[in-house]
Formats: C-alpha cells, structure tokens, sequence
C-alpha cells in the first residue's frame, strides 16, 4: 500500500488464533468499496497460533499488517502501538474476540460525516450485550460509579468498536486501562465524544482474557487516577497573532 488510507482498523490480539481469520474476513468485506482502509493487527505475544495465523492471511489480504509484541503488555499498549503504527487519519477499533461487528464501522463512519467537526470520538455503545449476567451486571455497576466519577455523559466505555482520530488519541496521557476512559480523556482534551448503537456478538471461540474480580481491582484505581487527571486538565485558547 503506497499511499495513506482515509481508515485504519486497529485490532489487538491475545491468544485467539480461531478468531483472527473470520474477523478479518469481516471487516474486508464490510470496508471494501466503502472507504480506503488498512488492517493494523497487533498480536500481544500471542503463546497459542495467532502469529502465524495471522502472518499466514497477509498473502491474501493486501490490507493486513501485522504487529508483534515481543513482551505480553497488555490492550491499551496494544491499541496505542497500533495506532502509531496506523497511517489513516481516523481511526477504528475493535475487540480481537469477535463480539464486535465490522459492519458497524461504516454507521461510525456515516456518523462522523453528519456530525460537528469538533467530535473526534464516536463510542460504540453495546444496548442487547451478549455477555454473561454477571458480566453485564458488573459493567452496568461499573459504568455508573463511572459516570458519576468522571461526568463524561457515556453509557458504555467497555465496547471495543470505537471511532476516532489519531492525532487526538495521541496527544491523550497514556497509561495502562486507557482503553476504558476514551471518551473521559478526550472531552478533558476539549473535544467532543458521541455514544452510537452497536451490535454485540457471542464469542464463538476462545476465552475472555478478563474477569469481574480483576477489573474491578483496577478500575477503583484507574478511576481516581482519570478523575485527578480531570481535575488537573487546563484548557487554553490559543490566537496566533
């Protein structure tokens, strides 16, 4: 690919060597004839057949680059190395389990070209959750000690398929979980976010690489970490002269 694309589709990945294919799969053809796009996988030291699987489909699919962590380091760098790795100017991401669906990226995109220009971030927001009762139990409770922490008017910061632009994201303090806290971070940086409905799938394959224990335990960190961030932050408008 010798130029930019307008898109690149982020997507990390831990262990989900039966995932990759079919997603990839997806979101070719829910992109192809819609838009310019590249696929950015970036495989977080994979100890099943992710690489390879991955290394494996880049013949066939001319978009498809790979990433490797050569250390397990977790999403947020994941999605953050991918990004910097990306050469669109927007960004989409999703989860690399499949829950997501591609098809939604074009209502993202559909979005943003009827919004403001000052909304750099369009979160999915997952209404008929596929997940477990305790799971959805948990992020229901997470997601309102959330809202009241932070004040950043989101239903659902879980939801992997987001859209945004880059350099917005990477001027954006980073820090591990910075995945969970987009749109808090980004209205902190002076932009606009919107919530859009998405679809939400079942895992067909493969584990979740997370439980309600140890997000939990992070999460009370992260918030009071993001809410002093908040507190902090200081906007100034800027008149060249």
């Amino acid at each position: 690919m010798t130029q930019s694309p307008h898109l690149s589709v982020v997507v990390p990945v831990f262990n989900e060597q039966d995932n990759v294919a079919p997603l990839i799969q997806e979101i070719v053809t829910a992109l192809r004839g819609v838009t310019d796009f590249e696929i950015v996988y970036v495989d977080d030291h994979s100890r099943d057949g992710t690489l390879a699987a991955l290394e494996a489909l880049k013949a066939g699919v001319p978009e498809l680059r790979v990433l490797h962590h050569v250390t397990q380091s977790g999403q947020s760098t994941a999605v953050r190395n991918g990004v910097k790795a990306a050469r669109g100017a927007w960004i989409a991401t999703l989860d690399g389990d499949g829950q997501n669906d591609p098809a939604d990226i074009p209502k993202l995109l559909a979005k943003r070209a009827e919004s403001a220009s000052d909304v750099r971030l369009f979160a999915g927001w997952r209404v008929n959750r596929q997940d477990s009762g305790s799971k959805r139990w948990a992020s229901k409770w997470a997601n309102a000690i959330r809202r009241r922490m932070l004040r950043d008017d989101t239903p659902d910061t879980g939801c992997g398929i987001k859209l945004f632009e880059r350099a917005a994201f990477l001027e954006l303090p980073y820090f591990n979980h910075m995945h969970r806290y987009l749109p808090a971070l980004m209205q902190r940086a002076g932009w606009k976010t919107l919530s859009v409905p998405v679809n939400h799938r079942q895992r067909s394959t493969g584990v979740s690489k997370y439980n309600n224990l140890n997000r939990a335990l992070v999460g009370i960190s992260d918030l009071r970490g993001v809410a002093w961030l908040i507190r902090r932050g200081k906007l100034t408008q800027i008149v060249e002269r």
